[in-house]
């Protein structure tokens, strides 16, 4: 399968090693060893990435096919047509497998006694309340289109689930029409328990069991209904009316994509031809679109959200975020800040000391600026909240939002609009540059001096993510980092200037030449006859200069362990290109999401925390920051929980080995990485 893939057995297909990082996530939901509730949100999971695929990914390659052109240089030599071949053959192998595994899940669920009924399976008791459920929260809102008289449909919404619905009349006439499963429902409803056994049926089967009094008007023989979905390109547009605000032309994009193209149209396999027929002529729907059969149920991301039912014994077990060694959240965090660095490592410590950080620097009369970018906030921000309070305060607030963060646009959006009413000096980052860098600098008046503190981040200011996405931020008073801090926020006023840096590594100006650079001192390490040793920890690898140099680096005899969460373009083990290489991939119940990289060994290694991937876009598209770690402690805690990750010999899994996907086992003890860690840091409280 590799090779059938590669170019020259050289790379990795971008899309394809992305479709093989989300049958790791297929995987965890296969597991049996994953509690049961656990393993149907893993199904939710693999579901909503791989709607976000369609949207994104699959819908570039699409539009190079509508340009007319090949792609082979930007899609690592394979053509554009082809791969859209490829790419649905393996969804929809991918989505045969996601049925047989919600069959095995449900067929556990019921040694549980929790029963998942369809409408066939609704009884006398359960009959009332689901009419009285339908009647009260439901028919009222539903959105019914009648097909017959319809040329053609009206735009169908993006990733919205539909029941296709076929009458056969009285007078052998066919009658069609459409019910939308609208977002934001609650798609799981949950009935009375009887004898100890709980049950719940899906909204799309309340609405199967209610069909007659949906079309009670109809006089027909024969009702059915069967689910279909349409995925759109999710790419911005932007429109070039000067007289408008970026947000209003960002607003107006992000409601654009509802009527974008579709990429994508899955539907029921048990549909009858002339329903699907009627649907895809209707629809618009061509051979360059993913056409994919699948299960009775689509949106399998809302089993995200699958109802607990109190059933904490087939959940994961909670852990109670820790504090760092030190660091009190009922103490001045900058006094404790002055002292030392601090590391705090989501979601093992609390998220906590971020939020505690902006409300002491909101409310200290001496600090006088804030200066933080911000990527993706949570729905109910708290960040946000301490940065108004600052503004209020008096204080000068600057705050650099994303606001093209794709799919959190419209919660930016409104907070952009939240913090603007209340003073705060808003930057819409650089233009032709997304800014993901994730970093704080603040001025505190100290004596006739100006200080600055600070926090440099590997991920999102987030509240929701920081409980299940594994992150570093490190809180520090270092000086000249905080100064480079500083300017970077001065290259978002003056972009046309090109500052320079002597700590931070700083995209799209330098991160390319200076990982190179630190790579050749490894291999010089190598030809000297030492050992040249590179550890990094990162999202993606797809940048193919990147790819090439790491080559170089296994041929001069260097080392390379890596873990990498998702795409993966570099082939390890080949003799003579990258034998020295061994990449592993870890999935398991929190996203790991940091990214690290770690030259040379011991204390001697040079270490960076950083927002960046080894991607195309983190190196040239994007404001990125890597910051260097040089807290002895702290680095010696990088070294040993990057360790414990390379341990993992329960959700590791090898990557891009002639086996896909084959979990890492060895002779070692066991160890889940995601649990040392936290026994890591539970040991550190204790000493």
């Amino acid at each position: 399968m590799i090779a059938s893939e590669t170019t020259n057995n050289t790379y990795i297909n971008r899309e394809i090693s992305w479709l093989q990082f989300n049958a790791r996530v297929l995987q965890e939901a296969s597991d049996e060893r994953v509690p049961l509730i656990e393993r149907l949100r893993f199904l939710g999971i693999f579901s909503n990435n791989l709607d976000e695929f369609f949207k994104v990914r699959y819908a570039t390659v699409k539009r190079i096919v509508d340009a007319g052109k090949g792609g082979k240089n930007q899609l690592g030599g394979i053509k554009a047509k082809e791969l859209l071949d490829i790419i649905t053959q393996i969804v929809i192998n991918q989505q045969t497998e996601s049925i047989r595994v919600l069959e095995d899940v449900d067929n556990k669920l019921k040694e549980e006694n929790i029963f998942v009924i369809d409408e066939t399976e609704v009884d006398s008791n359960q009959h009332d309340y689901i009419k009285d459920y339908f009647f009260q929260n439901v028919s009222s809102a539903l959105v019914t289109i009648i097909l017959n008289d319809l040329v053609q449909l009206p735009n169908l919404k993006d990733s919205a689930a539909y029941l296709t619905v076929k009458m056969q009349m009285t007078d052998g006439s066919k009658q069609f029409a459409l019910i939308e499963i609208p977002k934001g429902v609650e798609r799981f409803i949950v009935l009375p328990e009887q004898d100890g056994h709980s049950y719940i049926i899906m909204y799309d089967d309340l609405l199967r069991y209610c069909l007659s009094d949906i079309f009670s008007i109809f006089d027909y023989e024969t009702i059915s209904a069967h689910m279909i979905k349409i995925t759109r390109d999710a790419e911005l547009d932007f429109e070039s009316d000067l007289s408008k605000s970026f947000i209003e032309k960002l607003s107006d994009s992000v409601k654009h994509r509802e009527i974008g193209d579709p990429v994508r149209f899955v539907y029921d396999k048990t549909i009858d031809d002339d329903t699907l027929q009627n649907l895809m002529e209707k629809m618009g729907i061509d051979n360059t679109d993913s056409v994919i059969p699948g299960g009775r149920y689509h949106n399998k991301r809302d089993y995200m959200s699958f109802p607990s039912l109190g059933r904490t014994d087939l959940m994961y077990k909670r852990i109670e975020p820790l504090q760092v060694k030190g660091l009190g959240l009922k103490t001045s965090l900058f006094k404790a800040i002055a002292e030392r660095d601090y590391m705090v490592h989501a979601p093992y410590h609390t998220f906590k000391y971020i939020v505690k950080f902006l409300r002491e620097a909101a409310l200290d009369p001496h600090v006088k600026t804030i200066k933080i970018t911000i990527y993706r906030l949570a729905e109910i921000s708290h960040v946000a909240s301490a940065l108004i309070n600052a503004a209020i305060n008096g204080k000068e607030v600057t705050v650099s939002i994303e606001l093209r963060a794709r799919f959190d646009e419209e919660a930016n959006i409104y907070y952009a609009n939240q913090m603007k009413k209340e003073g705060v000096n808003l930057h819409f980052g650089v233009p032709g540059l997304k800014v993901h860098s994730k970093m704080c600098v603040i001025e505190r008046e100290e004596g006739k001096k100006l200080k600055r503190y600070g926090f440099i981040s590997t991920g999102n200011f987030n509240e929701s993510t920081a409980k299940i996405y594994t992150d570093y931020t490190l809180f520090t008073y270092n000086q000249p980092i905080l100064k480079e801090i500083n300017k970077i926020f001065n290259f978002f006023d003056t972009n046309y200037r090109v500052y320079t840096y002597k700590h931070l590594i700083v995209s799209p100006h330098y991160t390319e030449k200076s990982f190179f650079k630190l790579i050749d001192e490894q291999i010089e390490e190598s030809k000297k006859g030492n050992e040249g040793y590179i550890r990094v920890k990162m999202n993606s690898l797809s940048n193919y200069a990147m790819v090439d140099k790491l080559y170089e680096a296994s041929n001069a005899g260097v080392k390379i362990d890596m873990i990498i969460r998702g795409i993966c373009c570099l082939i390890p083990g080949i003799e003579g290109m990258s034998e020295n290489i061994k990449v592993i991939s870890v999935v398991d119940k929190f996203l790991e999401h940091p990214r690290v990289y770690i030259f040379g060994k011991d204390e001697d290694a040079k270490i960076y925390i950083s927002s960046a991937d080894w991607m195309t876009r983190n190196i040239h598209n994007r404001v990125e920051v890597s910051c260097p770690i040089y807290d002895f402690e702290i680095k010696q805690e990088m070294i040993d929980t990057f360790n414990i990750c390379w341990s993992d010999n329960v959700k590791a899994r090898l990557i891009n080995t002639p086996k896909e996907n084959e979990y890492k086992i060895d002779d070692n003890p066991k160890v889940r990485s995601q649990v040392a860690m936290y026994d890591y840091y539970l040991d550190k409280l204790k000493d």
